[in-house]
Order: structure tokens, then sequence, then C-alpha cells
């Protein structure tokens, strides 16, 4: 898909969300077509360079698609200015006029159409390879937080891919580990249009969960159903709903440093 016409980028700065000062990661939004372009490169990076995805980003080397002029950039940078992560974020309102959200590419989302209150979709993040740690993950969520809670957005949803480089064994483990423990209830489950096939490969005795995958669980977010098969990604997408209300005490106070009687759960 082409990117749409650059007077889309053109929108009011968004306030830089707050951050620990004790981190030396900083997360803020994109405020300019430059900016927007450093995110694009970093996926391309990661998405293609690194997964092998399937992506046409001409000679430059750019991720870009239809929805970026519709989405907020959140970028985390490193104290020298390096952009070390950053995600995207497609709300309610501007999913209107982008013509649907990206996940409704994947999955059959009329349960996302039946939630009360409003909604936002998260998608495209990516970290640095330098830069895996604990400390970006929490400032991505940071600067999330703070999105969501000045906003009022009862609903965040997005997908947590899972690598098949060994050709699914480790995916179906995961996702039989986290539908045990987390998968939502009957009526908030979503049908992915494409299934992740079954892999005969020898499933591990132990697998660890990715990090963005962990973090929705921590938080307290549900799996809605089965994996879509992301073949251009090469990669299962677990679709993951967090009722920002269900969010968990202790995790939003050390890990996102808000406190959700006030700045949570006030927001209906």
């Amino acid at each position: 898909m082409s990117l749409m016409n650059s007077k889309d980028f053109e929108a009011k700065p968004e306030a830089r969300p707050e951050t620990r000062p004790e981190t030396r990661f900083t997360a803020g939004f994109a405020t300019s077509p430059e900016e927007i372009l450093e995110t694009q490169k970093l996926r391309y990076q990661i998405f293609a360079g690194e997964l092998g995805a399937q992506i046409d980003g001409g000679e430059d080397g750019v991720d870009r698609d239809a929805y970026d002029p519709y989405c907020k950039h959140l970028i985390v940078r490193e104290a020298g200015g390096r952009l070390v992560a950053c995600t995207r974020i497609l709300t309610d309102q501007q999913a209107a006029r982008a013509g649907g959200f990206y996940s409704a590419g994947e999955f059959e989302l009329s349960m996302i159409d039946s939630l009360p209150g409003r909604v936002m979709e998260v998608g495209r993040t990516c970290v640095h390879a330098d830069y895996r740690s604990g400390a970006v993950i929490a400032t991505l969520w940071q600067g999330l937080a703070a999105f969501f809670t000045q906003h009022g957005y009862d609903y965040l949803f997005g997908c947590a891919s899972i690598g098949l480089e060994d050709g699914g064994a480790q995916a179906h483990a995961i996702l039989r580990q986290v539908q045990a423990k987390y998968m939502a209830p009957g009526y908030q489950r979503v049908r992915p249009y494409h299934l992740l096939p079954l892999s005969d490969g020898e499933p591990p005795q132990k697998v660890r969960l990715p990090p963005l995958l962990k973090a929705y669980v921590s938080l307290g977010a549900k799996v809605c159903g089965e994996a879509y098969w992301d073949q251009d990604f090469n990669c299962a997408d677990v679709f993951m709903l967090l009722n920002v209300s269900d969010i968990c005490p202790r995790y939003a106070r050390h890990f996102l440093g808000i406190q959700p009687s006030t700045d949570i759960i006030g927001h209906a």
C-alpha cells in the first residue's frame, strides 16, 4: 500500500509523555515527517533485515503503509538521541478515517465494535537489537500509558508476534501456555483469517515469552483466540486485548510508574 499525502502528517504536536528521571531512555511522539521516517527505517531494518519480512522498502529501506499517516508514532530515544524503539497508535476516531484498523486485515473484529467505550490499536512495535532490555519496553509502555490515561481510552489492543524460525514448534508451545493462563472469555474472541498451521517440529521443553507478549499479559491483557499466520513477516500474530480498568495495580506502579486508582480507572 502506498503512503498517503504528506499533508496528513501535519497535526498538532503531542505533549511528550513523562518518563522516570532515572532512566537514560525517554518516550515521546514523532512531531515531523522526518521523525516518522526514522521510525519507518527502524521498522524496515528489523522486520525485513532481521526477520526476513517481505517488504518493498525501496532503495532507502523504508517500511511504510497506508495507515501511517493516521497514526501517532511513539518513539523511544536514548540520552544521546538515538532512536531505539517505536510503535504506532491508531485511535478509534482515526481508524474511521483510515478505513478501519490494521488488525482487521488479519482478524474478524466485530468483537471490537461491541466494546463499550473508546478503543485504540497499537502496532508495528519494534526495538533495536542493541537495546532489547526491560528498560526500553517499560519506557515504551510508559508512553502508551500516558497517552491512554490522558485521552480516556478504555481498551487497548494489538498483536504480539512470535517468530517462526524453527517452523512453528516454539510458537505453538507459547500459544498453549498463554491460552491456558490468559484466554479471554468467549464473547471477546476474534477469528484469524489464516490459522497458524500445525508444526511437526519437536516442541521445546521450556519456552520464553517474547518481551512484548510478556508485557501484555503482565499488565492484564487477554489472548483473544487463535493466532494469525503472517506469511509475509514469518510470524504468528497473537491478538491481545487490554481493558484499561483491569490493569494489574502492582505492575502499573512498578512498570508504568502510574497509580491505577487515580490515573487509569478514573477515565471511563
